[in-house]
């Protein structure tokens, strides 16, 4: 679900900011953000990208919604930013380092940052309390790696062992973004691709059966290339829910 700008804080300004055209790199990109309410402060369960419950506690809270141009449309989906705020006398130079799990935006923001991650940004959690009534601040951000170990995939919920299969993953180091993902059916010696069904979830209808092995397509920049797991990572018999760790690694 997308997070609406009008739902995230009564004090916050509609300031229209126009961005110079953004393109993949380290450098920094200049533009606003604001935070979203849950009553601990992490993420939400609802988030686009479809982690569902993951999404409330990945990266320790410190999550955010992402503009459309961020969110590529679920490619965003696990990528990483360290976003500054501006305001020298209340925000650290260090900012806070998040992981996107949602898309949502509003005039002139990229971040709807949980409440966490907003107060993250501030010199001292005492300071915390003086950013939140600002509503909307100027941050310079980048994307970085949050540096994981290895991928991991959770079979969602919604699957049925005989006849379609959705998964997500996770873990993915944040820099690198996930466009393809394949599955290889023994029986044929073929890669199979999977959907993109939304966000960061993939499906199958009627996928093979025994046990299964995956390819991932990751884009770094302007670079592409495939990763193969050298091992079985959806065993045989699989059920809704279950995680399974890869022996991949993406930065």
């Amino acid at each position: 679900m997308a997070i609406s700008f009008n739902n995230c804080s009564t004090f916050m300004i509609c300031i229209i900011l126009l961005l110079p055209t953004f393109s993949f790199g380290t450098e920094n990109y200049y533009s606003k953000a604001t935070f979203y309410k849950t009553s601990d402060g992490k993420g939400t369960p609802t988030g686009a990208c479809g982690y569902g419950e993951h999404g409330r506690y990945v990266n320790d809270g410190l999550v955010t919604a992402a503009s459309w141009k961020l969110y590529k449309n679920g490619v965003g989906c696990g990528a990483c930013y360290q976003v500054r705020c501006k305001d020298e006398a209340l925000c650290s130079n260090e900012g806070v380092k998040v992981l996107v799990t949602d898309s949502g935006e509003g005039p002139g923001t990229d971040f709807i940052l949980s409440s966490d991650a907003f107060a993250k940004m501030a010199k001292h959690p005492k300071l915390a309390h003086m950013l939140f009534p600002k509503g909307v601040v100027d941050v310079d951000y980048k994307r970085v790696s949050c540096k994981y170990g290895n991928l991991k995939i959770k079979i969602n919920e919604h699957s049925n062992y005989h006849g379609y299969l959705a998964i997500f993953l996770f873990n993915n180091g944040g820099y690198a973004d996930i466009i393809a993902i394949e599955i290889y059916d023994v029986k044929t010696y073929k890669w199979i691709p999977m959907r993109r069904s939304y966000g960061a979830v993939f499906d199958l209808a009627n996928p093979p059966k025994g046990d299964l092995k995956l390819r991932i397509q990751i884009k770094e920049g302007e670079k592409t290339k495939w990763i193969n797991s050298d091992k079985t990572v959806i065993p045989d018999y699989w059920k809704p829910g279950s995680i399974y760790e890869t022996d991949v690694q993406i930065p």
